[in-house]
């Protein structure tokens, strides 16, 4: 004779054994997928990453104004070979598109590891059709032997909330080790202010050696 307390004890059993079989199914997706689960994870985190603080909007904007407050006499580059800034490289493509272009360096605040907003170590071109170079940017230069060495250095050199990029040796610069931060002031990269390569710059119009 089946009473109400053992159909209760009936339901009770089956509702447990469900809830067991989709756990144990939920268990063996996440066993044979794991590698999308953290994918999923991951790509979250790095949106998180990516949303900046308004404090951190700020620094980008100053540090965009004052580069370009310091470069600004440097339109015309004849100021900048005036000061002892010497074109280097020839014209920098990217490895896929667009480039660096062309850097005119200034060797003795390059020796000097000092990190300035003020005198950056290099001033960033684009070359033109009419064979005047067209001012896009600075980069920052440091020597990274020469930064680590100091004690006081523990990580990569930063700039108002911005860090540098590591160059190992050996390089298509021919350079020794070097820590790097551009700052596209004066040209727009769609895929940021302070990355190393702008999609938008081409050394197509450039007479002369072009580092690939």
């Amino acid at each position: 004779m089946i009473t109400a307390q053992t159909r209760t004890i009936d339901v009770k059993v089956r509702r447990f054994a469900r809830q067991m079989h989709y756990s144990i199914i939920a268990l063996v997706l996440i066993s044979v997928c794991p590698s999308r689960t953290l994918a999923q994870d991951h790509s979250r985190m790095a949106m998180t990453q990516q949303e900046l603080t308004p404090d951190q909007k700020n620094q980008q904007g100053a540090l965009l104004k004052m580069v370009r407050d310091a470069t600004e006499r440097f339109k015309d580059v004849r100021e900048a070979e005036s000061e002892g800034y010497v074109l280097t490289f020839g014209c920098v493509s990217g490895p896929d598109s667009g480039g660096m272009g062309l850097h005119y360096v200034n060797f003795a605040l390059f020796g000097s590891g000092v990190i300035d907003p003020a005198h950056p170590q290099i001033i960033l071109y684009e070359p033109t059709p009419s064979g005047r170079p067209k001012l896009t940017g600075a980069d920052f230069l440091v020597d990274a032997a020469q930064w680590d060495s100091d004690p006081k250095h523990t990580g990569p050199p930063e700039l108002m909330g911005q860090l540098f990029h590591l160059f190992d040796a050996p390089n298509r610069f021919g350079l020794k080790a070097f820590y790097t931060l551009h700052v596209w002031a004066w040209k727009d990269n769609p895929n940021g202010a302070f990355v190393n390569w702008n999609p938008n710059v081409s050394c197509q119009s450039f007479v002369g050696p072009t580092n690939n």
